[in-house]
């Protein structure tokens, strides 16, 4: 078995290698590349990352500190219509959240648009790039499909000195937005659709977050990271399965305008997780229709909101361990990551009681004036996260759960007559039930306790239920909101109106639930097992006067009974 105190890489390098890093080792044994290995992950600045970015983050910084070498962030930002510094920003953090620190490495597309124009010029000159004058829907129309071939453009055969001329007017802001493209002069007979003239510049009169209003054209996605990785000297492009028939224009690029770098681009199959979806449009659609409460909401499957869930990113670096890089797309059942988050939450998070749905209970036989105070470890198997202090008095409150009148044989909490051990307590026992005249309703359990079983079980004695519990006169209030899955089908995404398919119990909030003292001293972000409820996460937006405890996951799974 692993040491727990073994580093995520120490433990990876103990695995089977995977393909990519088969490709990187064989690469650097051969000196392609002069043996550096420099990756990059390259989002556009036009959303939230989501929990499939997590695996690509990991996988580009993770290759690039396996193999000594180094991993840049830059930002794909081609399109100023969709793009702000709101999200570039939000990336950053998030990249930081993982663990990983770019330092001096930390680029842009836009940085290069001076050099991507002159790209455009060259190909223009070798007769590679015309300007075309082709609307939307007709160069749609004209693309062809994959049983028919595309048709050229009227304005395919321009002589080059007519495109040269007015690829500078579109430069100079001449022209409108849609006017002109340019296109990549490759072939519209070719079976793969993306080498069918390819658009790679557009006029846009639109102010950048970066250059201001320097541009109003702009390179289109492919062209520009493909070119953007050569002029970083990118040796190793590594991108998910949708961008395989993308790879031959990554490669036309490169070879025609001939940039310093020669990177090899190499496709992994992308994170697909069940009961959630990862596509921005629709993510998107999920924050305008108010069906979650922005992009952060804990339910989302975006970073900040698992951030904001609780989830460790350590659990995540293990989860993505696990799941493994391969070339077939798959979807991995969300139990899989929720086990991981149990696992390193198990292992971490200091342990504290809380009552969510309280029903008082009076020890009868406990001095009135009585306060003890015990000390208590903070986790069960690690003294290093030290103990906290938990009163005892006359009345308590427990769960509401773990007590029955006419309990069955297999009960093993609370029942009238029977005992059963209170957490790092007493021993109790059910003499009498108070109930309300009217509704019938419990008032208040009477119970009697047992002074000789404090933190020990005496001889002769078996009790096979432990319960939480909390002084009524020392607990503090909170709230907590109960999270679950955002959706009952494994697979919302594939319709493309999910919304029948969303969790109608995804999130149920707690106003006033009881707390042990010490939670009073968590920070934002700090994770507790709130014992026998489950793992949860003092939400970011909390304040001293207003605690909000958000679950994080169940202490077992309960969708696998399910299914």
């Amino acid at each position: 078995m692993k040491s727990s105190s073994m580093t995520y890489w120490e433990q990876i390098v103990e695995k089977p290698k995977h393909f990519i890093q088969q490709i990187i080792e064989e690469d650097i044994k051969s000196g392609k590349h002069g043996g550096k290995v420099v990756t990059r992950f390259p989002p556009e600045p036009n959303g939230y990352l989501h929990v499939g970015h997590a695996k690509s983050i990991i996988l580009n910084f993770g290759m690039a500190k396996q193999y000594n070498g180094v991993c840049h962030l830059r930002f794909d930002d081609t399109n100023p219509m969709k793009e702000e510094m709101e999200f570039v920003e939000s990336i950053k953090n998030d990249v930081k959240w993982l663990g990983y620190d770019w330092g001096d490495k930390l680029f842009h597309a836009s940085d290069y648009y001076d050099q991507l124009y002159d790209f455009a010029i060259v190909l223009i000159k070798k007769g590679l790039a015309y300007v075309d004058s082709t609307s939307i829907d007709e160069m749609r129309d004209q693309r062809g499909t994959l049983t028919k071939p595309g048709v050229e453009s009227r304005d395919r055969n321009r002589s080059i000195e007519e495109n040269l001329d007015l690829f500078t007017r579109m430069k100079a802001g001449e022209f409108e937005d849609g006017k002109y493209v340019l296109r990549a002069k490759i072939d519209m007979t070719s079976g793969n659709l993306n080498m069918r003239d390819p658009t790679i510049y557009r006029i846009r009169h639109a102010h950048h977050q970066m250059t201001g209003d320097k541009w109003c054209i702009y390179p289109m996605y492919d062209y520009a990271h493909s070119l953007s990785d050569a002029i970083e000297n990118i040796t190793h492009s590594l991108c998910t399965l949708e961008f395989q028939d993308h790879r031959p224009l990554y490669d036309w690029c490169i070879e025609h305008c001939n940039p310093p770098g020669k990177p090899q681009q190499i496709e992994f199959s992308r994170l697909n997780l069940s009961h959630t979806i990862t596509s921005k449009r629709k993510l998107k659609m999920l924050v305008d229709d108010k069906h979650v409460d922005g992009w952060d909401d804990p339910r989302m499957p975006t970073l900040v909101g698992l951030r904001r869930r609780g989830i460790p990113p350590a659990a995540l670096h293990q989860f993505c361990d696990m799941i493994g890089i391969t070339r077939s797309d798959s979807v991995i059942n969300m139990s899989v990551l929720e086990e991981c988050v149990r696992n390193e939450l198990n292992q971490h998070a200091p342990r504290a009681m809380a009552v969510l749905n309280p029903i008082k209970v009076v020890i009868e036989n406990y001095p009135e004036d009585k306060v003890e105070i015990l000390n208590v470890a903070a986790h069960p198997n690690d003294p290093q996260l030290g103990s906290r202090e938990i009163h005892f008095s006359r009345e308590i409150f427990i769960e509401a759960d773990d007590f029955m009148i006419d309990a069955p044989k297999d009960f093993h909490r609370l029942t009238v007559g029977k005992e059963v051990r209170l957490h790092s307590a007493y021993i109790i026992k059910c003499e009498k039930v108070i109930t309300d005249p009217t509704t019938g309703n419990i008032i208040e359990l009477r119970c009697s306790y047992d002074p000789a079983t404090l933190g020990k079980n005496p001889e002769g004695r078996k009790v096979k239920g432990v319960i939480h519990w909390l002084s009524i006169k020392h607990a503090k209030t909170a709230t907590v909101r109960l999270y679950d899955r955002l959706f009952n089908t494994e697979n919302p995404g594939a319709e493309e109106d999910f919304t029948p398919f969303l969790n109608p119990n995804s999130l149920q909030t707690v106003e006033k639930c009881f707390i042990e003292p010490s939670l009073t001293n968590a920070k934002p972000e700090d994770r507790f097992q709130f014992m026998r409820l489950g793992y949860f996460c003092l939400d970011r937006h909390s304040s001293s006067t207003e605690l909000v405890f958000n679950r994080i996951v169940n202490l077992r799974d309960s969708w696998t009974a399910k299914a």
